[in-house]
Parts: C-alpha cells; sequence; structure tokens
C-alpha cells in the first residue's frame, strides 16, 4: 500500500471477490435439487464448491466467507454482522485459515446469507470442497519489521488468479496455499501447507522461496522446498505448476489419501520435482501465466480529529504489552485483538468497521491465531483506541500469549468431530487467565482439535489436545491426547509427539503440571519438548489417566449438558 496525508475520508477499497452469478447459479442448482433433478451427492458436492457445508444438526448449515489474506473492508465487516445478526445467532468464528464461519444458518436461508456477502464482495467460491482454498497471510504483511518487501500484493494477485480457474473446482482433493514475508520465521504456516511462498530477496530482486506438499491430519508432513527463489515474474507460473501437477497425479479414488502430500510420499520427492519442472515448461509452451497484480489502496494516515482520554483506562499497559506490535513505519503500531475462541459477535462486527475507519488504515485483517489486526495505528492514539475497544469488550488483554487458547468448533457443529474442543478451550482459557503466572509462561502455545483432522492445528502446538473417546463400564466418555513440541520454525514444522490420553474432566489438571514442569526445567521455547523424557512426562500424569471411581460429570462433554456420545455422522471434509 501507499500511504498519504489525507483528510478523513476512508480509501478506496479493494475490489471485491464475489460475483452475483455465483449467487444466482447456486439458487438455480437449489431449485434443480428440490426438483430432484440432481442426486443428493450432486447437490452436496455444489453446495461445498460454494461454501456451504453440513452440520452435525439436521436442517442447518455452516456457511464459510472466504476472506484472502483475512483481509476484510469496513463494508464487509457490516455484512459479516449482518448475516450473523439475520442468520446466525449474532456471531461469527474466525477460522485458523483467516476465514469467518457462520453456524446454524437454516438451509432455506443460506443462499440469502450468500446474497448479503456478495453486496459487499464476499465470496464463498470454492471456500469448501476440491478447491483451492483461502490463501492465508501474515497479518503484518506491509508493516512488519523483518519482511524483505509487502508480500499483499502477489496474496492478492494469486487469489484471484486461481479463483474460479480451470483447476480450481475439480481437484482430487482440497489445496491449501499461504503467502509470507518474515524473514527468520514462518508466521504464515507455509510449511503445513500445500503451497507455501515466502518472500525472499535476491541480488537485488523481489522473488519467493516456494514450498509443497505440508499438511497436518492423520500424515503429518513438513513442505518440501521446491525451488529457493522464484523471480515475482515467474510466481503464477510456478505456482500454476505445482497445482497442475496436484491435479494431474493426484489420487481421486481414495480421499482419505489424496492431498498433495500423499502424492508427494507416493512418487517420492525427485519425482515430483522432475513433475514440476515439465509442468513449467508446458505452461511457458502455452505462452506462459503472466503476473497481474491488482492495485493496492491508499493507506489513509490521518483522520478526523478525535477527543483525546484525560487518564488511561484501567488495564491498559497491560493490554499494551500484550497487544500492541511497532510497525517499521515510524510512529505508527500493529494491534493484535484477541477473540477468545475466535468467535466475534455482529455488534462488535459493527464497532469495528467504524474503529478501522477512524483509526487505522481502513481495514482489518484475521490471523491464523483466531485473532484480529488492526494496523497503521498512530501510537498516540493508542490510549484512545483502547478505550474504544473496551467499550464493545475487545481490550482483552493476553493476546498470542499461552492463555490465547486455539481450538476448531469441534462437535458444538462439525460431523466429523469426536469431542467438543470449544468446551474445553473455554475451560483452558478461564484457567489461564484466573492464573496469570500460567497464562504469561513465554515459548509455547496452546491448541485443540476435536478428532485427528486437525482443523485447531494441535499437531503444531507447544501443547496440544485431540479430542477422543474411551469405554468406562460399558459407556462413552470424552478424552483427549495429549501432545507436546509442535511449532512451526524458519524452515520447517515440527510435530508434536503424542504423551497420553487424559480424560476430558482431568485435562485442566494435566495442563498445569505440563506448565509447571516446563517451568522448573528452564523451558524457553517448544523445542524444549523435543528432548524432555516421554517417560517421565507420562509418570507426571500417570495418575490422571484412569477414571477409576468415575461420577456422572465423566460421561458429559466439557461444554454441554447431555451425556456423551460419538455421533458417527458422514463428514463432508472429504465429499
Amino acid at each position: 500500500m501507499s500511504v498519504t496525508e489525507a483528510p478523513s475520508s476512508p480509501p478506496v477499497g479493494r475490489l471485491g471477490f464475489a460475483r452475483h452469478q455465483d449467487v444466482d447459479l447456486f439458487v438455480q442448482r437449489l431449485e434443480a435439487f428440490e426438483r430432484g433433478e440432481l442426486t443428493p451427492d450432486e447437490w452436496r458436492s455444489f453446495r461445498l464448491l460454494n461454501g456451504v457445508y453440513g452440520q452435525r444438526q439436521e436442517g442447518v448449515y455452516m456457511v464459510r466467507a472466504k476472506l484472502p489474506g483475512g483481509i476484510a473492508t469496513p463494508a464487509q465487516l457490516i455484512a459479516l454482522a449482518d448475516v450473523a445478526d439475520r442468520y446466525a445467532r449474532s456471531k461469527g468464528h474466525v477460522t485458523t485459515r483467516q476465514n469467518v464461519q457462520f453456524h446454524f444458518i437454516a438451509e432455506s436461508e443460506a443462499d440469502d446469507a450468500l446474497r448479503v456477502l456478495a453486496e459487499s464482495g464476499i465470496t464463498t467460491k470454492e471456500a469448501c470442497g476440491h478447491s483451492v482454498r483461502n490463501w492465508t497471510c501474515c497479518p503484518f504483511a506491509g508493516v512488519a519489521k523483518d519482511e524483505p518487501f509487502d508480500p499483499t500484493p502477489y496474496l492478492e494477485g494469486l487469489a484471484r488468479h486461481f479463483l474460479r480457474g480451470p483447476y480450481s473446482s475439480t481437484l482430487p482433493r482440497k489445496f491449501k496455499p499461504s503467502v509470507g514475508g518474515c524473514c527468520g520465521t514462518d508466521c504464515s504456516q507455509a510449511f503445513i501447507n500445500d503451497l507455501g511462498l515466502l518472500a525472499r530477496v535476491r541480488d537485488g530482486q523481489p522473488g519467493f522461496k516456494l514450498v509443497a506438499g505440508g499438511g497436518l491430519s492423520t500424515l503429518r508432513r513438513t513442505a518440501l522446498t521446491v525451488e529457493e527463489f522464484v523471480p515475482v515474474a515467474e510466481l503464477f507460473e510456478a505456482a500454476d505448476a505445482v497445482l497442475r501437477v496436484f491435479n494431474r497425479i493426484g489420487n481421486r479414488n481414495n480421499k482419505a489419501k489424496a492431498r498433495l502430500k500423499w502424492a508427494i510420499d507416493k512418487i517420492g520427492p525427485d519425482k515430483f520435482l522432475a513433475e514440476y519442472r515439465a509442468e513449467r515448461e508446458t505452461i511457458r509452451a502455452e505462452g506462459g501465466s503472466p503476473l497481474v497484480l491488482p492495485e493496492q489502496p491508499t493507506v489513509q494516515v490521518r483522520r478526523a480529529p478525535l477527543a483525546q482520554v484525560s487518564s488511561l483506562e484501567p488495564g491498559y499497559a497491560e493490554w499494551a504489552a500484550d497487544s500492541v506490535r511497532p510497525q517499521k513505519q515510524s510512529g505508527f503500531s500493529a494491534i493484535v485483538i484477541r477473540l477468545p475462541l475466535g468467535d466475534i459477535s455482529s455488534a462488535q462486527l459493527r464497532a469495528l468497521a467504524t474503529i478501522a475507519q477512524q483509526y487505522g488504515e481502513g481495514e482489518v485483517r484475521l490471523t491464523n491465531e483466531q485473532n484480529i489486526v488492526l494496523r497503521w495505528i498512530p501510537d498516540a492514539r493508542l490510549p484512545s483506541l483502547h478505550r474504544e475497544l473496551a467499550r464493545v469488550g475487545l481490550a482483552k488483554i493476553g493476546a498470542n500469549t499461552l492463555a490465547d487458547v486455539t481450538s476448531c468448533p469441534g462437535a458444538t457443529s462439525c460431523k466429523l468431530a469426536v469431542t467438543s474442543s470449544k468446551g474445553l478451550a473455554g475451560v483452558l482459557t478461564e484457567l489461564l487467565d484466573r492464573r496469570p503466572e500460567l497464562g504469561r509462561v513465554k515459548g509455547l502455545d496452546i491448541k485443540i482439535s476435536g478428532c485427528p483432522h486437525g482443523c485447531g492445528q494441535h499437531y503444531i502446538a507447544g501443547i496440544g489436545f485431540q479430542g477422543g473417546m474411551r469405554k468406562v463400564a460399558g459407556r462413552p466418555a470424552p478424552q483427549y491426547l495429549v501432545y507436546v513440541g509442535g511449532g512451526i520454525t524458519a524452515d520447517r514444522a515440527e510435530f508434536g509427539r503424542l504423551v497420553t490420553k487424559v480424560p476430558a474432566r482431568k485435562v485442566e489438571a494435566a495442563l498445569e503440571r505440563l506448565i509447571d514442569y516446563y517451568v522448573a526445567n528452564g523451558g524457553t521455547s517448544h523445542a524444549f519438548w523435543a528432548t524432555a523424557d516421554l517417560d517421565a512426562l507420562r509418570t507426571l500424569l500417570s495418575d490422571l489417566t484412569e477414571l477409576d471411581a468415575p461420577t456422572e460429570n465423566d460421561f458429559i462433554d466439557l461444554g454441554e449438558a447431555a451425556a456423551f456420545e460419538v455421533v458417527s455422522g458422514e463428514g463432508e471434509c472429504s465429499a
């Protein structure tokens, strides 16, 4: 983005990604399905490609708003709030892929929700299904001190290039891409994506390191380095080549083994690299993939005068310590807004729409940690901003600390989930907020998933929990597999080691012991667990692993009221 000193008028927004024809076609296909002209499988495949996902509960959908780079304008924040108010119990959920999901939307109202989103330029196209999913990006792109250049224009260009592309919705399986820029870190999580691009400069020229084939779930792989440096002029060609190889060699017979990582495992890295190079030659022979970058909006760094605060609000210093990140542009800071459990209300979305225009660059960015970032905040206005955020419950301390727990929605809505991961996340969040000496421990994070698929990214957490089930006296009881030592470094993904399994209502005690052990033994980062004695850790938790005298609560999942049961519904992740 360019920067200008300007009056209070808001910046020109980004071009939207939506097309009204997509919503029109959705309505036409829905009517065809209702007339019996489409089979249930045909309708399911179509609606998934349009971001409409079946829930555990009958008669309702989850709708996924696709926001490349997690970027949302004020008008789009208002649209998200409208969808939440009208159709989704006045709440949205920020995901680990920088989308916003809405749950419990009535089947009869899904098309109306899509229409509201499209009016603001938000698409749901290819947000689910066997498609190129949302392009994620470092939320500090353009303002981070340690980036070689701003990758945002390339992110947006790639997202537009692939959306509705010839291969984008007919792949063997989903394809997750990311773009990042920070040197010495992998804040964009490139190494767990199917395609990862990391900004680099060589001989004064901008380009990207290209990696491919990363992923979590039942086969965890750190991405393979395909090219150390791709000049920006060749960026689309290189990205196209990876996608086309996947489209050609991916497994179309077994969806459980269809991701790019499986294909690379099957043919081997050398063969994959040869296929990639051959595909690049084919693309060049066809005329290439020219780089097309959309114009970026201008950052308005000066707004209309705001009333100055006469004194700091309570908690300002703690909030600033967690949330304020100085930009490379002198005099400005980026602010991380912590969203417990990734949830945000419609009222908060509306408040953010105003705040983003009054204080920042005129847009917000969502994060992989399920938070929101405001950027280009003049340092002198931080106290005023804190006051405004506090008024709407968005000035919570602990952003990106151990207390800032990440979780997928779990069995609250997902058909595949075993446990209510958000229930556990709520319990652990309360514990760490209540005991700040634990929540302030450095070098760790906590991530929770309700099943092995790992949407909560527990495999790359310092301490991760995966939902499961055990039988006790013939009855099902919720439990969690405990992992330690996951994380992403500058050049690879490290996956957590399994320690043990703990009943759901004993996880809180297990977490306290693990943190105490980490601190007592000098832990400073997730790498501490790589050399920790697993037998010692199992001994540490040994008295927490069984239910010798279970109470009725042990058979009720956290955050739930009814007895726990495993609902074996057919998930749509591989539909």
